[in-house]
């Protein structure tokens, strides 16, 4: 192990164990150099990995501070798994994403708010008046799209559930879901099964909420696969 990887631990343990809080700021350059028994240019390296890490900022002229330590900002990284696993090889990817965002679904029937409800109602009607008199905007069906399940797996009441689903399905990986669903000339039925898991999260059936997750996003990788592997796909 480096020293500069020393560093990154160290810091890190210094947050779990409470002794750093997000949002503080870090002791001076010379007493953290003391504390983890490094050189300046060490602590800056690990410090300089930590950022890019998402788990320090550097603030100029004013110090280094612990982030917020949001989740889905921490899981963010995971993102480059998506595009490593693109091109015909994101079988895996899909499997998980179905498996994390079906338990999502399962999760929330019992635990997202009435305020919620009402929001990912508006986020379906605004999907049907775009899907029927502004068929060709992509960017805001997609937008709508996150909305949705973002929504769901805020509502499961999981953080590191909802980061990783967050994680997994990147804005590129959505435009590409949305474009293969038109040209299967599924969009339609996608808002209906959208329709339906909002019904079973009204009626607070978990199970029944778990299935149509999981059928949805079955048929989502099927329209994929079809637009993928016709005769003109590029």
């Amino acid at each position: 192990m480096s020293r500069s990887d020393g560093v990154v631990n160290g810091i890190k343990r210094m947050i779990i164990d409470g002794e750093l809080s997000p949002g503080e700021r870090l002791p001076p350059e010379k007493r953290m150099c003391e504390l983890l028994d490094v050189s300046r240019s060490t602590l800056r390296e690990g410090i300089r990995a930590l950022s890019s890490m998402g788990i320090l900022q550097t603030r100029q002229g004013d110090g280094t501070y612990v982030t917020a330590l949001d989740v889905t900002d921490l899981l963010a990284p995971l993102g480059f798994v998506v595009d490593l696993h693109r091109e015909g090889r994101d079988d895996h990817v899909h499997l998980v994403r179905r498996l994390l965002e079906s338990e999502a679904a399962r999760l929330a029937a019992s635990r997202i708010s009435a305020e919620s409800l009402v929001e990912m109602k508006d986020v379906l009607n605004e999907t049907e008046r775009v899907l029927e008199s502004e068929p060709e905007s992509l960017d805001r069906l997609v937008e709508l799209d996150i909305a949705f399940h973002r929504t769901i797996a805020v509502g499961s009441g999981n953080p590191v559930l909802a980061g990783i689903a967050e994680a997994l399905v990147s804005r590129s990986v959505r435009d590409e879901i949305w474009r293969g669903l038109r040209e299967a000339g599924v969009a339609q039925r996608t808002h209906q099964e959208h329709k339906a898991i909002w019904l079973a999260l009204e009626a607070r059936d978990t199970e029944i909420a778990r299935v149509r997750m999981a059928n949805h996003l079955a048929g989502e990788e099927e329209a994929l696969r079809s637009v993928r592997s016709a005769p003109d796909a590029a």
